[in-house]
């Protein structure tokens, strides 16, 4: 039985913020939401350039990159089923800092800026569940910062690893060593070293293409309080 005063989003949606809606909140989004599918590498934000649309992700997940001024690329955070991106808007702005593209291909709604304002500026109610979305998205970031700062390489990577598994699910990834190294801010060869260190735990299996998830349990504990489920 559906719970009264709920919408039957979570009917259609895979995405986490979409089911918590009201009856009237996602009435205001649903007529404007396009189902999308989001390809590998598929830019969703540029940094310092204007949003265009926000996405709700259903399966899949973007990360959000920082470029370092001319310095390496390192991941600042990802953005899965339990979020949304545009972000910026929710918050009042229209450019966000950093770039956000697709890491896991997978599929989605997209909702124009202009019809996100104004269903924002409809409701009190909306614009209130999609700022406990972006406060969601800030306490990640923090997290990623205490990570960087207090963890070694092996331990944060067991960190990303099991944030991506909760988003994709099924305990395969499809990761490319390249991208893993972007993701984590390190060279190649400490990438190598980390994803070696897993293994000799059993933890992971680790391809060319996709990482497998063989200890989830143990990953968490190797983590060392690095992992905090979103």
């Amino acid at each position: 039985m559906p719970i009264k005063g709920k919408s039957h989003a979570d009917a259609i949606f895979a995405n986490r913020v979409l089911p918590e809606l009201s009856r009237a909140d996602i009435a205001l989004l649903k007529p404007h939401l396009v189902p999308v599918n989001l390809p590998l590498e598929m830019s969703l934000e540029t940094g310092n350039s204007r949003i265009e649309n926000a996405y709700f992700i259903d399966s899949g997940f973007a990360s959000v990159v920082g470029d370092g001024a001319g310095r390496r690329s390192v991941e600042v955070g990802m953005i899965g089923r339990e979020g949304m991106t545009g972000l910026a808007v929710v918050l009042g702005h229209d450019r966000p800092a950093h770039e956000t593209y697709i890491q896991v291909a997978g599929g989605g709604h997209r909702i124009s800026v202009a019809k996100l304002r104004w269903a924002i500026d409809e409701s009190v109610t909306l614009h209130r569940s999609l700022l406990r979305c972006a406060y969601g998205f800030l306490k990640q970031t923090m997290q990623t910062a205490l990570a960087n700062a207090r963890n070694k390489n092996e331990e944060r990577l067991a960190r990303w690893l099991l944030m991506a598994d909760d988003r994709v699910g099924g305990g395969e990834l499809p990761l490319t060593h390249r991208f893993l190294a972007i993701m984590l801010g390190v060279q190649r060869p400490g990438l190598t070293l980390a994803l070696q260190a897993l293994e000799r735990e059993g933890l992971i299996k680790a391809g060319r293409r996709a990482i497998t998830i063989s200890d989830r349990r143990g990953l968490v504990k190797f983590s060392n309080g690095a992992y905090a489920p979103d």
